[in-house]
């Protein structure tokens, strides 16, 4: 999927929401359990709830993995759900890859070639070496972090410089020279505030995809406010405050609804600045 294209879905659906397809088989419906494949059964019927709500999925793979091959097969399943199904949807494998060359060139493969997923997340600490075989795929996108919503973000990367220059906007810098926005993206916690406000100055036509919106307490007006740029710019995750705000029979309808009031909020904040 080209930027263009991605922007069109934005415009269309009047939505930038991601739904995060991190599936716990501890939290999905108790019903669900009788399923061939639970996991799978539970994200077809959010998937299916959301769709026109939303312009992305992001499976986790961590919850997946966790499963072993039961867990691969579900998340190979979803994929090609969503991709045979809702072909407008933007795919984003949340694996957080990065490793010397050579591995990075095989992970590459697992998600582009062999999933033909459209995105990706990549750690950057490793350097150039690590980031490039994701890159070397045309229409591919990868996603490199930046700066997280977590606690643990303040460990390393708002660590400052004889300069005053902080470890996330050295990556930032560092990072265009390797790929520009029609092929990278930034991994931006919405609990950062202001801060989306240093990151626009480096970056300000790139794509940020933020996560930390609802359960873990970011805000939309604040992050539209300080990171959405004249094309939107924002791809806007959120994971439990929609998959899991029931757990009855009902949970994909109720999931819609939690879809639903994000998306007109979205509207809203597109409507605000013209969009």
């Amino acid at each position: 999927m080209t930027k263009q294209e991605l922007v069109e879905n934005i415009q269309r659906k009047r939505s930038f929401l991601c739904v995060g397809l991190d599936t716990d088989i501890k939290k999905i419906p108790e019903h669900l359990l009788q399923e061939e494949d639970p996991i799978f059964a539970f994200n077809k019927a959010i998937i299916d709830a959301t769709a026109d709500l939303c312009i992305a999925y992001k499976p986790n793979l961590a919850f997946y993995e966790s499963m072993g091959v039961k867990g691969w097969i579900a998340f190979e399943k979803t994929v090609r759900y969503i991709k045979k199904n809702y072909p407008d949807q933007f795919i984003i494998a949340d694996a957080k890859r990065g490793d010397i060359g050579n591995t990075s060139a095989m992970y590459a493969r697992s998600f582009f070639e062999e999933l033909d997923i459209d995105s990706v997340t990549v750690a950057p600490y490793m350097g150039e070496d690590s980031v490039k075989p994701f890159l070397t795929y045309q229409h591919k996108w990868v996603i490199l972090l930046a700066l997280t919503s977590n606690k643990g973000s303040y460990d390393f990367q708002m660590t400052e410089d004889q300069n005053g220059v902080r470890l996330f906007e050295k990556v930032l810098r560092k990072s265009q020279e390797w790929a520009g926005d029609e092929q990278m993206m930034y991994v931006v916690g919405a609990t950062q505030g202001r801060a989306f406000e240093d990151i626009r100055k480096i970056v300000p036509e790139h794509f940020l995809l933020v996560p930390g919106i609802g359960a873990q307490g970011g805000s939309l007006e604040e992050v539209c406010k300080y990171g959405m740029n004249k094309s939107c710019g924002l791809i806007v995750n959120s994971s439990r405050g929609i998959i899991y705000v029931d757990k009855t029979a009902n949970f994909a309808s109720a999931s819609r609804m939690a879809a639903q009031k994000v998306q007109e909020e979205m509207d809203i904040e597109l409507k605000k600045y013209n969009l």
